[in-house]
């Protein structure tokens, strides 16, 4: 950290200049397909979805080098490390010309984004040379050059109308070349690489520089930046598609009318930096959030008419929002976002001064990496929904997170700096007369649980955890079922009238699995803040919304495919429930038993999807509900089917057990923690290794169990298959909850090695009996291989899960030793029930993935057979970690497995 002291002023003032106008020509070539991509694109006729990934591919570069770009600027120098990327990306810009097909501009284009690393160069090179008062103000001057994008938008439309896209190309590689050599030659080292050479001292390793990303704060940050600056990237690629489509100017018209957001959003980072400096970036950061969220809601309001049934008659009208509304909403959402994206870049100095690199790095990587990943979900969801305003929808969404986050993370460290006596104060601020809490018992809270001590659980515990786990039970069968439900209804749409396509479909199947799996990860964190009574009885009664929403809108084949998106998204309830039910669960059980028990929840749970394939194809053949249920359709043979009872039949049993989890479930006091209390999982390396088993198992079950129905009517349409794929699900469900003993007998590690091997043989198997070019294959032996997946999954779900408890009961000794007995186990138990739930979220994507990799394989092959290899190869990297980590000899519980067929079930685990 440098000060005036003891750098120039005019030095100051050459590094700050020579790196904005560096970056801004950086900035200037990264973008450069916002405009020449729109003439790339008529060329080779690529549609929405081609055009994002082609547009968005330079920020996948830009995004990822900007990590190890920030810690060699450390090491090496800005002067060094900023020239040769100016010149680098020259020359890949000039081979953009010689492009001759869609791969080939995706390989340049890969090239270009080396443009996109420039920031983090700029950010470490010139927070050197000004000391922490004014280092917001310099960073948000240099930040300014994101205006290279207005650059792009202004001049280059008249350059490629004059002298084609080729003309931009040539013209862009040859300028920033030029810049290149010219920073190399006036540019000078910064003050601490200078010290450090005269003095001899050693660049930071890449370990001390990299070991702040382990704090979860920096992830925080790096979220908001995904927003003000991967936003601000997508956009200003996405707009100038978006205005000729949409508004049917040319592409000069949308080139200037894109370009005022690029300048709002750029220009005004230079005051961002300085209102950060002068109110605090946590100040500017609540008004980024906030009118971000209003501007994004107008942007997002499609085009609709109203038609109301007045007095007098219908009165019908619309709502539109015009070209220059239009555009003046987007240059006041660019001012907010340039405001933020100062902001953030405030807090890396002041928090992390000796870190710049890393932590600036890894922030900018993930906002570039948002400039790649929005521009193809705005070209998916367009494909998906046909809604324009779908990409501003998106957008909102994800502010609301990021708002979220940031409020809760403020109001936890002003509750931990009023201590306990904010705590103390009622809810409500009008009961504060008369509240007293240490008189006050809470209803259904165990506020002494010792299921460790024989005799308390002999005497009490034992009775009050099974009551908990058989309410816990049905509540999370009916969760999987309204969460796979889905499954058997998409099979069957195109049967009662909607024309959906195959991709549609499979993008039904798949959606829930992906919902499911998001809702888990902050379902993961919800029994230790709300309570498993409180949280279970609100998850289960969500289950209503979908159960419903799907029985009316399969009455009607003119439903609307986004309302059948909608629909599939909130079927995601049910998949969310399964972390929760798991992490309340395990609070209960002492480790002798934790295994069994979760096996028994997740097992029986599970059960929910077959039972869902079994019931459902039995209720949509009759008038369950008479009048109350509508009409039947009726097929081209005759048949009738009632499909509206797929979700109302879940109706009655859904509000029972709801009533049941309030009044017979309990609260655990002890397991009352926050956020930020669980949040340690993040930074356990086990963490992560047990994310990746639990998706080779529980992943495999839940991706196979929504995928199996479709996939099999494909690959053997003369096999009624619905008769069938009820016992897949099942076998893996009772496998799951007649399996646990075995992992508490022999050892969960252990288990879970054979049981991947088993998976790779029956992964092979199924591959071994597909038809091949739609003649020959087995159904026999490729059923018979999905029942051996299915059972294998079950077994390695249960034995994955035992091995959690088991692992930080060896891990919390030695991470933390300074906490006693008690206070270890306690700890051990908290990070346990959180690992346990948020490997569940991380695992529950496969029922995304699986399912979309079929539809994925097919689309491409013809064929699943590409999708079934890869599961084939990630079972091998499963077996190769478990081995690593936990089986082999010197691993984390061979000597507790070791000998393990001989200890009683009764004992403990460790």
């Amino acid at each position: 950290m440098q000060t005036e002291a003891t750098v120039s002023p005019a030095d100051q003032t050459r590094a700050l200049s020579l790196s904005t106008i560096a970056f801004t020509a950086c900035f200037a070539v990264w973008t450069i397909f916002s405009i020449i991509g729109v003439a790339i694109k008529a060329e080779l006729s690529l549609n929405d979805t081609q055009f994002g990934l082609l547009v968005a591919t330079p920020i996948l570069t830009g995004s990822i080098t900007r990590l190890f770009l920030g810690v060699w600027t450390e090491k090496y120098g800005g002067r060094l490390v900023f020239s040769s990327q100016m010149i680098l990306t020259a020359l890949a810009t000039w081979a953009l010309t010689l492009a001759d097909s869609y791969v080939m501009y995706l390989i340049a284009a890969l090239g270009i984004g080396l443009a996109g690393g420039s920031f983090i160069i700029g950010v470490a090179y010139v927070s050197r040379w000004y000391d922490a008062g004014r280092q917001g103000t310099a960073l948000g001057i240099f930040g300014a050059g994101n205006v290279g994008a207005a650059v792009t938008k202004f001049v280059a439309p008249f350059v490629m109308v004059a002298f084609g896209w080729h003309g931009v190309a040539y013209v862009w590689a040859a300028a920033l070349g030029t810049i290149g050599v010219l920073f190399f030659l006036l540019a000078k080292d910064d003050p601490e690489l200078v010290e450090r050479r005269r003095t001899g001292a050693k660049a930071p390793s890449f370990a001390e520089q990299f070991a702040p990303l382990k704090n979860l704060q920096v992830w925080r940050f790096s979220l908001y930046y995904f927003f003000v600056f991967g936003a601000f990237v997508a956009l200003a690629l996405w707009l100038p598609h978006y205005l000729i489509d949409v508004y049917k100017v040319d592409v000069r018209t949308a080139g200037m009318a894109a370009a005022s957001f690029s300048l709002s959003a750029s220009l005004f980072r230079a005051y961002g930096g300085h209102l950060a400096d002068k109110f605090g970036a946590r100040a500017v950061m609540y008004w980024t959030f906030g009118f971000s969220m209003i501007f994004l809601f107008m942007l997002s309001y499609p085009p609709t008419n109203y038609v109301i049934q007045g007095k007098e008659g219908p009165i019908a009208f619309s709502t539109s929002m015009g070209l220059w509304p239009f555009v003046g909403t987007l240059f006041a959402l660019g001012f907010f976002m340039s405001l933020g994206k100062a902001a953030v870049f405030k807090h890396i100095p002041v928090y992390y001064p000796n870190h710049v690199g890393a932590v600036g790095g890894l922030v900018g990587m993930i906002g570039g990496f948002g400039g790649f990943v929005l521009p193809i979900s705005f070209g998916a969801l367009l494909d998906l929904t046909g809604i324009y305003t779908s990409c501003f929808a998106l957008l909102f969404v994800l502010v609301g997170v990021a708002l979220s986050w940031m409020h809760l993370s403020v109001r936890n460290m002003e509750r931990a700096a009023h201590g306990e006596v904010l705590d103390k104060l009622p809810q409500l601020p009008e009961m504060q007369a008369i509240h007293h809490p240490d008189r006050t018992a809470m209803p259904r809270v165990l506020e002494d649980w010792k299921p460790e001590d024989a005799q308390f659980w002999e005497q009490k515990g034992r009775a009050t955890a099974r009551r908990n786990l058989w309410i816990s039970i049905p509540a999370l069968l009916l969760a999987f079922s309204v969460w796979m439900v889905w499954s058997m209804v998409v099979a069957r749409l195109p049967a009662i009238g909607f024309d959906f396509t195959s991709s549609q479909l499979f993008w039904l199947a798949a959606l829930p699995g992906l919902s499911g799996a998001t809702l888990r990860i902050f379902y993961s964190f919800m029994v230790p803040i709300f309570g498993g009574r409180l949280w279970t009885t609100l998850s289960t009664a969500s289950l209503l919304l979908p159960a419903i929403g799907i029985g009316y809108a399969v009455q009607n084949p003119q439903t609307p495919y986004l309302i059948f998106l909608t629909l599939a998204l909130l079927c995601g309830f049910g998949g969310g429930n399964f972390a929760s039910s798991m992490a309340n669960i395990a609070y209960f059980y002492p480790k002798a038993e934790k295994g069994n028990a979760l096996a028994l929840n997740a097992g029986l749970g599970n059960l929910g999807v077959s039972v869902m394939q079994f019931l459902v194809p039995i209720v949509i053949t009759a008038g369950v509900f008479g009048a109350m249920g509508g009409d039947p359709v009726t097929l081209d043979n005759g048949g009738q089917l009632w499909m509206q009872n797929a979700g109302f039949v879940w109706v009655p049993f859904i509000i029972l057990a709801t009533i049941a989890a309030w009044l017979g479930m309990n609260d655990i006091a002890d397991a009352k923690a926050s956020f930020r209390d669980q949040a340690i999982i993040f930074s356990r390396l086990h963490n992560w290794v047990m994310c990746v088993l639990y998706t080779g198992t529980f992943g495999s079950f839940i991706g196979y169990s929504a995928g199996f129905p479709l996939l099999t009517k494909l690959m053997f349409p003369e096999v009624n298959a619905l008769q069938y794929v009820f016992l897949g699900p099942l076998v893996g469900a009772l496998s799951r909850a007649g399996t646990g003993w075995i992992s508490d007998r022999f050892g969960g590690g252990r288990v879970t090695f054979w049981t991947f091997l088993g998976m790779i043989v029956a992964v092979f198997g199924v591959i071994t009996f597909l038809p091949s070019g739609g003649a020959g294959g087995s159904f026999m032996g490729f059923f018979a291989c999905f029942m051996a997946l299915f059972l294998l999954t079950g077994i390695g779900n249960a034995s994955t899960f035992q091995m959690i408890p088991a692992i930080m009961g060896r891990e919390i000794p030695r991470l933390m030793p300074e906490l006693d007995a008690a206070a270890n186990r306690k700890q051990s138990e908290r990070e346990s029930a959180a690992i346990i739930a948020f490997t569940s979220a991380i695992a529950a994507y496969g029922a995304f993935f699986i399912p979309k990799a079929y539809g994925t394989s097919i689309s491409m092959t013809g064929s699943p057979v590409g999708a079934l290899w890869g599961f084939l190869i990630f079972y091998a990297v499963c077996l190769v970690l478990t081995w690593v980590f936990y089986t082999r000899p010197g691993g984390l519980l061979h000597d507790i497995e070791r000998g393990r067929g001989n200890t009683p079930v009764s004992q403990p685990a460790e």
